[in-house]
């Protein structure tokens, strides 16, 4: 089993990365294979809508000006997905909404396989508030994908702003190991 989690936040080693490997840590103690995948601050773009996608029936999208089809190609090799984004005015990072919008247009243009059955789950860091609008969003992806949503003994979010934040938020961190262990039993129920 594999799960690949991309961290939409473009700070490398912030509260997103970091919450990230806290829930990827519980993952590996259980056996599963993980990777993390840097989205935020990459080279990616918005959906055209053109449904080219649909025409080329390859679950791949037709745009060859960014990393999105190496992201999608990663999606479909792996048996869970994690999603990470910081809160950024009550919602997802551009890259996070970016990949929602591309591999799922890609994966319904192409029969939903690439994404249904699949196990994901969302990680959200926070300064204050808004954190739920970004993990809704996240979720309502993994919802309209057919894929098995892992929850946690919380809403899966930290309250931490400055990197670094999260190694004090006791909460967040049970609430991220909680998840990884929860996938991980999900997992090898699912798959």
């Amino acid at each position: 089993m594999k799960v690949v989690a991309f961290n939409g936040s473009p700070r490398v080693n912030g509260n997103t990365s970091q919450s990230i490997k806290i829930v990827l840590a519980e993952l590996e103690k259980e056996g599963v294979e993980t990777e993390i995948v840097q989205l935020g601050g990459r080279k990616v773009f918005g959906c055209l809508a053109c449904g080219k996608c649909s025409e080329m029936m390859n679950n791949r999208c037709v745009r060859k000006d960014d990393e999105m089809n190496t992201f999608i190609q990663k999606i479909e090799e792996a048996d869970g997905i994690i999603i990470g984004s910081p809160t950024y005015f009550s919602n997802v990072s551009t890259e996070v909404k970016a990949l929602i919008d591309r591999c799922g247009y890609v994966s319904k243009s192409n029969g939903g396989a690439l994404l249904r059955g699949k196990v994901g789950t969302s990680v959200v860091s926070v300064r204050r508030a808004g954190s739920t609008f970004t993990y809704s969003a996240i979720n309502f992806f993994f919802g309209i994908a057919e894929m098995v949503i892992c929850s946690s003994s919380y809403w899966n979010m930290t309250l931490s702003r400055d990197p670094g934040d999260v190694q004090n938020d006791n909460e967040g961190i049970q609430t991220f190991q909680t998840l990884g262990k929860n996938m991980a039993r999900l997992l090898k129920q699912v798959r």
